[in-house]
């Protein structure tokens, strides 16, 4: 499977830190007043005591797919320490500055009889200090057998200090002659470079809020479960298999089971997608989270715990969101190479100049290749140009909230995207009023159908309404207006009974009807129909379908022209979805799908090439998580939204297209920017480990300086040209 490329740096590190603390967060969803006060999610998981953890919810046993052990390096991977950090380590690079010079460069050069111990002491702090979030990350990435930046930061500044170290010992104790290099000038920039780029790109990022503590929040933190044959109050944790619950209209459903007694509609979009309600009679299953929308009914309890919809969901969400780890980035990969190309250049350095000049010239010179091959300039390289692409992203209606999304959505070969609310407009509108009898006008048909919906807060219902009011025509009073529980409506309107019913009503009570004619209703605006009848007889239709979006074929068309296939995934039936699918062009589409059915296909996609899912609703997120470059609707769900790597503020198909675009300019400064940030390595490495020297060219720690410093100024002024 092709998996999303993380960065191996500490970005990757506070993923991690996301990751370790989603549970913790489930058992704090229902803590509203917590949420309020603390928009960052992980900050408050972090500062929540270990003991108040898992009181809310111990029925949500989600997995803890993260790292064992890493607990204490993602905690202070967080964005108030980065800063803190950094600012110490600048406050301390002050005084080394004003008592270190710049790789041989001189400089202010201050000097008295205990500044080396006061170098030394600094020194030391800002290594250990402000060199701890390298190690870490080194670590990681020697671990997982991939050298990047984190483990070409530690090389270079590990080599500094303790050359550094040996310098003062050198100079001030035994007193050598020729004076011994320090290199604390160069310690002391590069760790606030470094802290600097990464808070820049973390900066860059919406990363505000967790989908797993979204789907949480779906559930209610209360239940009446039925105690002696009264509704009894009590927490949802304490819920369990065999109890008997009361759910009253407009509740959210504690918890998956089957209806035992009474009939309702329920809001199922966090399994379907679809924003059209579902009939539940007795026996008819329910799933936690979903909302009843008109009845009250009671139900068995039959699943808990892991077994419950919505854990499943959640762990769905997280497997795919480690699963896309663990892999690295084009900066971090040519970081690796110069880490291996540093290491290898300093060895070879000190093995034959120990055999010409011996371990007094040797030595300075394998220092100065690793010193020289620190990445000041490639540590800004991509967080300058991340910032800058975020930035005209955000002032263009899209929300970078993963930093290497940008970089995978190049490669995408597959887009996937859910129907509704992505590709439609996910709002009902009154397509068809139709009379089938002579008696009656298409208009009377449409007033009878206001009438026994004028007081209705059916979804269907305000279509209806919004189509009278429009088109000013007159109602009149309906009387003995009653609900159909899970058909539809009934009532006097002048007299005579009227039903206004969907197709399940003629099954049941087994009135004829053209099938033909009900398929072709449908597929001409992807409609939901319902029949008006009377006396058992049908006088005619109402259909109200879900409009596609304006720029929908418009991006359909670019993906085909770019060579990117596009997929339709929907939890819809095959009439809609084929009628859907036709009209933008999509060859490509799957209907009637559950999330781990969506999450499976992108998964199954993913061994063609890297893939991009679009999506709106709870039921996306496994999938928004899993795929390559996660794309969520800006009016979609929280879930959606924090599962994705990128929000389309306007949910404008039309930005995808835009995104693209971006992406392809930013590719392009990113490399530009990459070769400016390290190929002066290329020379300057064989250089200071003296390929040259026969011939009189050796390159000083001086003039590696300087190439080092003007190519940080180059990255930093090519990344600001960047345009839309």
């Amino acid at each position: 499977m092709t998996k999303k490329n993380e960065s191996m740096n500490m970005e990757h590190l506070d993923s991690e830190n996301r990751n370790m603390h989603m549970t913790d967060k489930m058992a704090h969803s229902h803590e509203e007043t917590e949420h309020e006060k603390s928009p960052n999610m992980l900050d408050s998981a972090m500062q929540k005591p270990d003991d108040h953890m898992n009181h809310d919810m111990p029925n949500m046993n989600v997995t803890n797919n993260s790292h064992d052990g890493m607990s204490g390096h993602h905690m202070m991977m967080d964005m108030a320490d980065l800063n803190r950090r950094l600012w110490i380590s600048i406050i301390l690079t002050i005084p080394v500055v004003l008592l270190s010079p710049m790789a041989g460069m001189g400089g202010f050069n201050i000097h008295f009889s205990w500044s080396p111990l006061l170098l030394v002491i600094i020194g030391s702090i800002l290594y250990f200090y402000g060199g701890k979030p390298f190690f870490s990350g080194a670590k990681m990435e020697v671990q997982m057998k991939q050298p990047g930046m984190m483990s070409l930061i530690t090389l270079g500044i590990t080599v500094a200090y303790f050359y550094s170290m040996y310098s003062v010992i050198a100079n001030n104790i035994f007193h050598t002659t020729p004076m011994v290099d320090e290199f604390f000038w160069e310690l002391s920039t590069l760790i606030d470079i470094m802290l600097l780029g990464h808070i820049i790109e973390m900066k860059s990022v919406d990363s505000a809020g967790s989908a797993v503590d979204s789907l949480a929040k779906l559930l209610p933190s209360k239940a009446k479960v039925i105690r002696h044959g009264e509704p009894v109050e009590i927490d949802v944790a304490e819920l369990k298999i065999g109890d008997v619950v009361q759910v009253q209209a407009g509740e959210k459903i504690p918890a998956d089971g089957k209806l035992t007694t009474g009939s309702t509609t329920v809001n199922e979009s966090l399994v379907t997608g679809e924003s059209k309600l579902i009939s539940k009679g007795v026996n008819d299953e329910v799933i936690g989270g979903s909302i009843n929308n008109d009845g009250t009914f009671e139900f068995k309890v039959d699943k808990v715990g892991n077994d419950s919809y919505l854990n499943k969901v959640m762990n769905l969400v997280m497997n795919a969101s480690n699963d896309k780890s663990h892999t690295q980035t084009l900066a971090d990969k040519v970081a690796g190479y110069l880490f291996y190309a540093a290491l290898a250049g300093a060895i070879i350095g000190l093995v034959v100049w120990m055999g010409i000049s011996g371990v007094n010239v040797a030595l300075p010179i394998a220092v100065t290749v690793l010193i020289i091959a620190c990445p000041h300039a490639l540590g800004l390289a991509i967080p300058l140009v991340v910032s800058r692409s975020t930035a005209l992203a955000a002032k263009n209606g899209l929300l970078i909230r993963d930093s290497n999304a940008l970089e995978h959505t190049n490669k995408v070969k597959f887009v996937l995207m859910d129907k509704t609310g992505t590709l439609t407009e996910g709002n009902f509108k009154l397509n068809i009023y139709r009379s089938y009898d002579p008696k009656y006008s298409d208009d009377q048909i449409l007033s009878l159908a206001g009438s026994l919906e004028e007081t209705s807060s059916h979804p269907l219902a305000k279509g209806v309404m919004d189509a009278i009011s429009t088109k000013k025509i007159k109602i009149s009073e309906a009387t003995n207006v009653q609900q159909i529980p899970g058909f539809g409506v009934t009532g006097d309107v002048d007299g005579e009974q009227y039903q206004l019913v969907s197709v399940k009503y003629f099954e049941t009570h087994h009135i004829d009807f053209d099938e033909a004619k009900f398929e072709k209703l449908i597929a001409d605006k992807n409609n939901s129909i319902s029949f008006l009848l009377t006396r058992q007889r049908v006088i005619g239709a109402i259909g109200e379908g879900d409009e596609i979006k304006a720029n929908s074929k418009k991006m359909v068309t670019f993906l085909k022209q770019r060579g990117i296939q596009p997929v339709m995934l929907t939890g819809d039936n095959r009439a809609i979805a084929k009628s859907v699918a036709d009209q933008l062009g999509i060859q490509n589409y799957r209907f009637e799908l559950l999330p781990e059915n969506k999450q499976k296909i992108v998964a199954e996609y993913q061994q063609k090439g890297q893939t991009m899912f679009i999506g709106d609703g709870v039921n996306d997120a496994p999938s928004l998580s899993r795929a390559d470059v996660g794309v969520a609707i800006g009016a979609g769900t929280d879930v959606a939204i924090d599962s994705a790597d990128i929000v389309l503020v306007r949910s404008d198909p039309k930005n995808v297209i835009d995104l693209f675009g971006l992406a392809q300019k930013t590719a392009t400064k990113m490399k530009q920017n990459l070769w400016w940030g390290a190929g002066y390595n290329i020379v300057a490495i064989p250089l200071a480990a003296g390929i040259l020297a026969p011939v009189g060219i050796m390159l000083s720690p001086m003039v590696g300086a300087v190439l080092m410093s003007l190519s940080t100024v180059v990255v930093s002024v090519n990344a600001l040209t960047l345009k839309v």
